[in-house]
C-alpha cells in the first residue's frame, strides 16, 4: 500500500501508511521479543496440525540442565564396592588416547522416600519428597560424548548436520499451534547451551522460542508506548489485523512476508498479556516460599518455574527452563563432583514446588513435567575428583501427565557404565512427550527437498512402561 488510507471507525491512528501504522503501533517490539524473526522464515506455507489421539497433556515443562548431571550421584546409586577398580576410560569428552582409569567412590547419603520407597541423593532432599509423582528412567543413552553435539541431539533427536533441525518445542508448535492467541505456543526461559535448543530450524523462524525472563520485563523490547491504554492498545491491534489481512490476500504466495506479518502480530497481542503473566505481586507468600523466593539461593531459579507454572495456566504449550547454560553448562563437573552440590540446592526446592503446586491447582495430570540433561557422567575418575562425560547411560525422570509416579524404569550395569535393561533412546523420550501430547511421532513430518523429513527417529517409540 502506498497510498493514504481512508478512516474506517476501527483506525484510531487517523490516515497513516501502512509501515507508519506498523511503525507507531508497534514501538518497541523489535529486538528479542520475535526470537529470530530476522532469520530465514522457512518455506512451509502454513502448519499442520496432527492430533491423532484425545491428548493427556495440554502442556509441558522441559526441564534442562546443562552440561551432564551425574546420575551415580543423584538418583542412580550404586554401592561403592567397584571403587579403584580400572576401566577403559577411552573415546569419552576429550579422551582419545588408550587410558584406564579407576572408579571414584560416591559419598552421597541415598535416603528412600514416599510410598514408593525409591532411592534419592541427599542433594535432591525436597524432590525426594515428590518422589511419588515421578518415574525415574535410569537407562537412558545417547550416541554423542561432547556438549553440543550432545545438546542437539536431545533437542532435535538428530545426529544428522546435513539440515537444520528444529527442536522439539518448535515441532510442538507447529504441530498444535497455541491455546493462547496472546502468548506464543512455546517459549524459552533461562540461557540454555545452544542455540538450536530454542531454533525453529527448518520450520522456519515463527515456530522458534520465544525467551521470556522471570522479571518485571519478561520479554525485551516489548514495552508498549507511553500513555497508551489497553483500549486504544487493542483498538490499534483490530486496524493492525485489518490491514494485515488485506496485505496477506494481495501477497498471499509470499510465506516469508506472512510469516514476519504474525511473529509482528503476536507481538503486539503480547504487550497486553506478557507483562501480566509474570506479575507475582498477587501469589501469596506461601507460593512464593514453595518456590525458594524467600531465600537467595533458590530465588534465581524458583522465580523462573512459578512463571512457568504461571505460562502452563495461560495456555502456553511447551515452556523449556535452562538451567546454568551457556559454554559447557555449570553441571560440567570434570574436576570436582562436588560442583553439583550448588546447583542441585538452586534446583531441589523450586522443582518440588513446582510439581507441588501444580498438583495443589489440580493442573500436574495435565501438564508433563520432564528432568533431563544431555548426558551423564562416568564412574571412573578425571583429574581425581571428577567424572567425565557418559553417553552410554544416564537418567531422566517425568511426572505428571498420564505418568505413573513413584516408579524406577531401566537400569545401567553395577557401576552406572551404560544402560542395559530397557535401554531408552533420547528420541523414545521424544515420542513419549508427543503421544502424551496426543501426536503419533511417527507421522509428523515434513517434505523438503522432496523428501520426508521426521521429527522422531525411525525405530523410536514411547516409553509406555511409564505411563498409566
Amino acid at each position: 500500500m502506498t497510498g493514504p488510507l481512508p478512516r474506517p471507525a476501527s483506525f484510531p491512528c487517523g490516515r497513516l501508511r501502512r509501515r507508519q501504522f506498523l511503525h507507531q503501533a508497534g514501538a518497541g517490539f523489535v529486538g528479542s521479543a520475535l526470537g529470530a524473526l530476522w532469520s530465514e522464515a522457512g518455506s512451509l506455507k502454513e502448519p499442520t496440525r496432527l492430533p491423532v489421539a484425545t491428548p493427556r497433556v495440554r502442556s509441558v515443562i522441559f526441564l534442562f540442565m546443562c552440561g551432564g548431571v551425574s546420575h551415580i550421584d543423584t538418583f542412580d546409586p550404586k554401592d561403592n564396592r567397584w571403587a579403584g577398580t580400572l576401566m577403559d576410560a577411552v573415546g569419552f569428552g576429550d579422551n582419545l588416547a588408550e587410558m584406564r582409569r579407576p572408579v571414584i567412590p560416591c559419598h552421597r547419603t541415598f535416603t528412600r522416600y514416599g510410598e514408593s520407597g525409591l532411592p534419592v541423593s541427599d542433594w535432591f532432599p525436597h524432590v525426594g519428597g515428590v518422589i511419588d509423582e515421578i518415574a525415574v528412567v535410569r537407562s537412558m543413552w545417547c550416541h554423542e560424548s561432547n556438549h553440543f553435539p550432545a545438546v542437539i541431539e536431545m533437542a532435535t533427536g538428530h545426529r544428522d548436520k546435513t539440515l537444520e533441525y528444529p527442536c522439539l518445542g518448535s515441532w510442538v508448535s507447529y504441530a498444535l499451534g497455541t491455546e493462547n492467541q496472546n502468548l506464543p505456543a512455546f517459549v524459552n526461559i533461562g540461557r540454555p547451551t545452544s542455540s538450536v535448543q530454542t531454533n525453529g530450524g527448518f520450520l522456519g523462524a515463527t515456530m522458534a522460542a520465544t525467551p521470556f525472563l522471570s522479571g518485571d520485563i519478561p520479554v525485551r523490547n516489548l514495552q508498549p508506548p507511553k500513555g497508551v491504554s489497553s483500549a486504544e492498545r487493542e483498538r490499534q491491534m483490530q486496524a493492525l489485523e485489518s490491514l494485515n489481512r488485506e496485505f496477506r490476500e494481495t501477497h498471499a504466495l509470499d510465506s516469508a512476508i506472512a510469516a514476519r506479518t504474525r511473529s509482528y502480530e503476536l507481538a503486539a497481542r503480547m504487550q497486553l498479556t506478557a507483562p501480566e503473566a509474570v506479575d507475582f505481586a498477587r501469589e501469596p507468600a506461601s507460593v512464593r516460599a514453595l518456590y525458594g523466593l524467600d531465600r537467595p539461593e533458590t530465588d534465581a531459579f524458583g522465580r523462573q518455574l512459578l512463571l512457568a507454572r504461571r505460562l502452563v495456566e495461560r495456555g502456553v504449550r511447551f515452556i523449556q527452563v535452562c538451567h546454568a547454560g551457556g559454554g559447557n553448562g555449570g553441571w560440567d563437573s570434570h574436576d570436582n563432583i562436588n560442583s553439583h552440590a550448588p546447583l542441585c540446592r538452586q534446583t531441589d526446592q523450586p522443582i518440588a514446588g513446582l510439581i507441588r503446586d501444580l498438583k495443589l491447582r489440580g493442573l500436574l495430570d495435565q501438564t508433563l513435567v520432564v528432568w533431563t540433561s544431555e548426558f551423564g557422567r562416568t564412574p571412573w575418575s578425571q583429574n581425581t575428583v571428577g567424572r567425565d562425560h557418559n553417553p552410554k547411560g544416564f537418567t531422566s525422570w517425568m511426572a505428571g501427565g498420564g505418568v505413573r509416579g513413584g516408579m524406577v524404569y531401566g537400569a545401567t550395569d553395577e557401576v552406572g557404565y551404560q544402560a542395559v535393561e530397557n535401554r531408552t533412546y533420547l528420541s523414545d523420550l521424544q515420542a513419549t512427550l508427543l503421544h502424551q501430547l496426543g501426536l503419533d511421532h511417527t507421522r509428523l513430518e515434513v517434505e523438503i527437498a522432496g523428501r520426508p523429513v521426521r521429527l522422531v527417529e525411525e525405530g523410536s517409540k514411547p516409553i509406555f512402561g511409564i505411563l498409566g
